[in-house]
């Protein structure tokens, strides 16, 4: 079987991720979800999540750490990006301790957000 998982975007035959092709597919949905929810900041987690929403040039590694929007006004909420935390547990063991503080920090930034 085939099918994407909708929580990480892996297929089960491949464990390879979704194209931001077929993520992008996905924008309509979201973007109703967020007009929703209406959450004051949206995490996204991993290059996948946040070239669909950025854009395919966006380089998460350059903007961590920053505070950002989305393009357009499908959402005026505060948007931050990290890693995926699955990449934690595929590098190396040696990085592992290093990349887990630095997905912590990116989340408590992500935390300090609300309410501003």
């Amino acid at each position: 079987r085939s099918s994407a998982r909708r929580a990480g975007c892996w297929t089960e035959r491949s464990k390879r991720p979704v194209s931001t092709a077929r993520a992008c597919t996905s924008r309509p949905w979201l973007i109703a979800e967020l007009a929703a929810v209406q959450p004051e900041v949206l995490v996204l987690m991993g290059a996948t999540a946040a070239q669909s929403l950025l854009g395919s040039g966006f380089r998460l590694t350059q903007h961590r750490g920053e505070l950002l929007r989305l393009p357009g006004n499908d959402f005026d909420g505060a948007v931050v990006v990290s890693p995926h935390p699955s990449s934690i547990l595929r590098g190396r063991p040696a990085d592992r301790d290093r990349a887990f503080h630095a997905l912590v920090a990116d989340l408590r930034f992500a935390a300090d957000q609300r309410g501003r």
